[in-house]
């Protein structure tokens, strides 16, 4: 499934779009929640690292794997941080990785592509 209604920087239309996919595919509520926290940062971090106020997100469920994909313009691609226990920002990255089943980053031709991937519901 891919909903043309997540070219927005409204995060209440994508986590709607992504929790009626995940109910639809027969997610739980704990993974729903999980791809949300994880969708929520990547464009968090589109707006703040990606000097993209409107970035891309689209939301695909092939077979049994749900990739939620946020586009931005910014060619630098993430890196986890080592941070401070006292920091009070630079877990993202981490928080998507403890989130969800694989993520990872690609280059195109204008700036990057940051997805996440959930296996599918049991």
């Amino acid at each position: 499934m891919c909903d043309p209604r997540l070219n927005s920087p409204s995060l209440a239309v994508s986590r709607e779009v992504l929790r009626d996919a995940m109910s639809r595919a027969g997610y739980p509520d704990s993974s729903i929640g999980d791809a949300e926290l994880a969708m929520i940062e990547l464009v968090v971090n589109a707006w703040r690292h990606g000097a993209t106020l409107s970035p891309v997100v689209t939301v695909v469920y092939s077979g049994s794997t749900l990739r939620v994909t946020v586009a931005d313009r910014s060619s630098e691609l993430p890196q986890r941080q080592k941070t401070d226990l006292r920091a009070e920002s630079g877990r993202g990255l981490q928080l998507v990785e403890g989130l969800t089943h694989r993520w990872g980053a690609e280059l195109q031709k204008l700036g990057k592509r940051v997805w996440f991937e959930l296996d599918g519901a049991a």
